[in-house]
């Protein structure tokens, strides 16, 4: 017999990205040799405004350079499955003459070594969000310090590279441990029961407040360009993540006039493709059939052998736009039409799809 489950169950706790252990401990570092504090905790702002401290496993000096300086926090993700939870994130400051913040692949932290992800061939697995965090805090306490140099930054990650093999990271290029990822600096636990029952009170509150036209996204970059296009409010945007299935069925029995749609896409070819858990535990983007509609648009025959052989879709989409062929409408409306198929009449719908800047690079209406 199955357990009996609580009245109330008990909420997830969430918990913080690699980038914003890395924020916390490049920081620390960095105070340690301007101000010359030692500190047990470190105050960081995330993307969205929120300040949170993190306890310091370590600050101190490094005892082979004495302009360098590093500190470590011990990663907590908080309910969710995650492979670097209770791993130590460290890293190493270095004063500089030359201005700037420079990133370095420390121990554990991997190297790109691919075309086609959102870093360039050679640099450290440092994605772009969490760099932008790491400037802003250093370049402030520079200002704050009256500090006109610079600094070399390099990020580590205790048993990285072992971490790394359970990860995407070596089929995407990614070598030697791990990447420092995050967008918004915290690590929401959402269940998948949780995370569905969310979009679905998210669909209700905006249409009991009057909001008949909805954006739907698959995170905060998709979320920015409905904002700026649109000028839609929070409440009128739905977080759906990977769960556009969600979103349709149920729309099914709570309607509303107006929906776009909104990821990035690969994410949006697996809908195109007809999945409607866009997880890559779920479903994977098909490049062979991403060919295939690059052929049904012209494509020559070199071109669908590069796209069924890049790495990403990301550099699919970029060798078909190079050849004139526009691969992002082509998946927006085969995107459309799935989800037309599962909605109700009288649904005005449109797609949209955006590149690792948050740019639209496909849509259809």
């Amino acid at each position: 017999m199955r357990n009996e489950t609580p009245e109330q169950a008990a909420p997830l706790r969430s918990g913080y990205t690699t980038g914003s252990c890395a924020t916390a401990t490049s920081l620390a570092a960095a105070r340690l040799l301007l101000l010359g504090e030692t500190d047990e905790r470190a105050e960081i702002v995330l993307p969205k405004g929120r300040r949170v401290t993190m306890m310091l496993s370590f600050c101190r000096r490094t005892s082979d350079e004495s302009d360098a300086a590093e500190a470590g926090v011990i990663k907590d993700a908080g309910d969710d499955p995650d492979v670097t939870h209770g791993a130590l994130v460290f890293a190493r400051v270095r004063l500089s003459d030359e201005p700037g913040v420079r990133f370095h692949a420390g121990p554990g932290v991997g190297t790109v070594t691919r075309a086609g992800l959102a870093l360039a061939v050679g640099e450290p697995a440092i994605n772009p969000v969490p760099r932008r965090m790491m400037t802003e805090h250093l370049e402030a306490l520079a200002a704050s310090a009256h500090y006109h140099g610079g600094f070399d930054v390099s990020i580590g990650v205790e048993n990285g590279e072992a971490l790394a093999q359970k990860t995407m990271n070596p089929r995407l290029g990614i070598v030697g441990g791990l990447s420092i990822l995050g967008t918004t600096g915290i690590v929401r636990p959402f269940s998948c029961s949780a995370y569905i029952a969310s979009i679905h009170q998210g669909i209700d509150v905006a249409r009991a407040n009057g909001y008949r036209h909805i954006a739907a996204c698959t995170g905060n970059q998709s979320e920015d360009a409905m904002r700026a296009r649109y000028g839609l409010p929070d409440i009128a945007l739905i977080e759906m993540g990977d769960f556009v299935g969600a979103v349709l069925k149920h729309l099914r029995r709570a309607s509303v006039d107006r929906l776009s749609l909104c990821g990035g896409f690969g994410k949006l070819s697996k809908l195109a493709a007809g999945h409607m858990d866009l997880h890559s535990r779920s479903s994977s983007i098909d490049l062979p059939l991403l060919a295939v509609w690059a052929a049904d648009a012209g494509a020559s025959a070199a071109l669908q052998a590069s796209i069924r052989a890049a790495n990403t879709s990301q550099e699919a989409l970029k060798l078909a736009r190079a050849e004139g062929i526009a691969l992002g409408d082509i998946v927006c409306r085969r995107a459309r039409d799935v989800a037309l198929d599962v909605l109700p009449a009288g649904i005005a719908v449109e797609t949209f799809a955006i590149d690792r800047q948050g740019n639209i690079v496909g849509s259809a209406a």
